[in-house]
């Protein structure tokens, strides 16, 4: 198990722009941390002089040391909202702690194959040149990876505040529960509950690896929603 989200989620192909180089592992002293919607940007102190690395957002303080793994570098990398360019920047993910390993088990073991919604559930596909349903997403992945999806589903499970962002599993009464293709999981910076059916925008990802055994073929990151 090697790579992260959410976040990534952080290689050349989200941003749609080759990498410079192989992933490596970056450890240094935290110097800076600034925050942005989706992303923690650090400026670290290393062993060979300083440099920035992005990783899923998540709560980091300044001097203490880190380890980013399967970083990827980019060159002249411009965050518009940080209203900066980065002459190098490596995009990675932090190693995961026995607490989010927990929170992760806890937040998806119940809904590994159905949930307390999924007798009943029946939602509209929504509309648009984007949109899919649930069963749709997993059985064209291959042609929908890093690209933009909207899905109209109901929560069926909300946990919050896990590596820095909130997990969702969405239904939309598509797919099945034999094959594995009737649960969908979103990652979301926005707030919801179980029992919400909302539209899902967010971009497809496939072969996830969060490590602590924690995989998944098909899921939607950096999602928003809309009730």
């Amino acid at each position: 198990m090697k790579h992260l989200l959410a976040l990534l989620l952080y290689g050349a192909t989200l941003w749609g722009m080759p990498a410079a180089a192989a992933p490596v592992v970056i450890k240094g002293e935290v110097l800076e941390v600034k925050d942005v919607d989706a992303y923690t940007y650090l400026r670290l102190k290393t062993a060979t002089g300083e440099t920035w690395a992005a990783v899923a957002k998540t709560p980091v303080s300044k001097g203490v040391s880190v380890t980013v793994e399967d970083a990827e570098q980019m060159d002249n990398f411009e965050s518009k909202t940080l209203k900066k360019t980065f002459p190098k920047i490596y995009f990675g993910r932090l190693p995961m702690s026995a607490n989010d390993a927990a929170k992760i088990n806890a937040a998806h073991a119940s809904v590994a194959k159905k949930s307390e919604f999924s007798g009943d559930v029946k939602v509209a596909k929504a509309t648009g040149a984007q949109a899919y349903t649930v069963a749709d997403i997993f059985g064209k992945s291959a042609t929908l990876k890093d690209k933009p999806v909207t899905v109209h589903a109901r929560i069926v499970k909300f946990s919050p505040s896990i590596m820095g962002t909130n997990w969702l599993h969405v239904q939309d009464g598509t797919g099945s529960g034999a094959s594995a293709t009737q649960d969908l999981v979103i990652t979301t910076n926005e707030a919801a509950k179980a029992g919400d059916t909302v539209l899902v925008t967010g971009t497809v990802r496939t072969d996830k690896d969060f490590g602590a055994g924690y995989f998944y073929k098909v899921m939607v990151e950096n999602a928003k929603l809309q009730k």
